[in-house]
């Protein structure tokens, strides 16, 4: 089959990698137009691209999916089929193109977890299983007919960034699998729907924005490891320290902590409990978790016992909110 493959970051350049290594015809590569970022401004390509080029593979970077140029770059490519990872939403125009129809591939077991963000949702929310998903393109985003799944667990260790990485492995090889079930013909494509109960609530995975990063701390301890952990190492979740004496409060990434069993007098949720070398302590509505790696505004990402090296907490430190 001649293939267009569509996707821009890390997490499509595996799957195009593995389908390199397949030898399969990949005909032309779709991904987004260069842009320019950090603080040079320098103009960057995207991940799928820099593979693409080292791999000789005819690039397309359309900023109008609908362009009627572009539309027409794409008939000439003349693939039977176009598989997609990590992109932008199709027009039908494009999805409807080739003859055996464009596919998926989703970072959650469809039809829970639709959306931008299904890997840190999925951790957010507790769970302890999810998986990837192909499925065929239609009108509605992530509604199409389900080709394959694979399952994979959620340890209490994994973060976003642990689990983005197997879920990448899985899904290149979910693609393998699917490419040669349609090539064989050998597949049924199941109805979203059928998966859905009459009561059932679908769990949804909406993009995350900054402000959903900040910790509340009247949470159970549960919750707020579990928002650290879905945020990290990306877009990371936070908090405020106020420190006495002093007005402003502190801005403070947190990319990890744990669990500790300790009493403490009955305090504020919020409140800090540390011996200034070693160790943070902070209470949630029902326990006691310890930060171990953070980062200060400005400053590097470190772990707790070098950051209080160089960051005062004092006596009576605690986290606050500016919402």
């Amino acid at each position: 089959m001649r293939i267009v493959f569509m996707g821009t970051p890390e997490f499509a350049v595996t799957a195009l990698q593995k389908l390199v290594e397949s030898k399969y015809d990949i005909v032309g590569i779709i991904t987004a137009p260069d842009q320019a970022a950090g603080r040079g401004k320098k103009i960057r390509m995207s991940a799928v691209k820099e593979f693409a080029l080292t791999n000789n593979l005819a690039v397309l970077q359309p900023t109008n999916l609908k362009d009627p140029i572009f539309l027409e770059e794409l008939r000439k490519l003349k693939a039977d089929i176009q598989v997609v990872v990590a992109f932008r939403m199709l027009p039908e125009v494009v999805w409807n193109m080739p003859p055996k129809g464009t596919f998926n591939l989703h970072a959650s077991l469809l039809p829970h977890y639709r959306g931008a963000a299904p890997i840190n949702h999925a951790i957010i929310n507790g769970e302890t299983e999810t998986g990837v998903t192909t499925f065929f393109l239609d009108k509605e985003i992530d509604t199409g007919k389900i080709i394959l799944q694979s399952k994979c667990a959620i340890t209490p260790n994994d973060n976003a960034g642990t689990l983005h990485d197997k879920l990448m492995l899985l899904g290149a090889e979910l693609i393998i699998e699917t490419l040669q079930a349609i090539e064989n013909n050998n597949y049924k494509i199941i109805n979203q729907k059928e998966f859905i109960s009459t009561n059932a609530t679908l769990k949804s995975a909406p993009k995350i924005f900054k402000q959903d990063g900040e910790i509340n701390w009247n949470s159970d301890s549960t919750t707020v490891l579990n928002k650290i952990r879905g945020l990290s190492p990306y877009p990371t979740s936070y908090s405020y320290i106020q420190l006495e004496g002093e007005h402003k409060p502190y801005y403070i990434k947190i990319f990890s902590a744990q669990t500790v069993h300790l009493d403490y007098p009955k305090s504020k949720s919020g409140t800090i409990f540390t011996d200034s070398k070693s160790y943070i302590h902070v209470i949630t509505a029902n326990g006691v978790i310890a930060l171990e790696e953070v980062q200060l505004e400005g400053k590097k990402r470190m772990q707790v016992f070098p950051f209080l090296r160089g960051f005062s907490l004092g006596t009576s430190s605690f986290f606050t909110s500016l919402t």
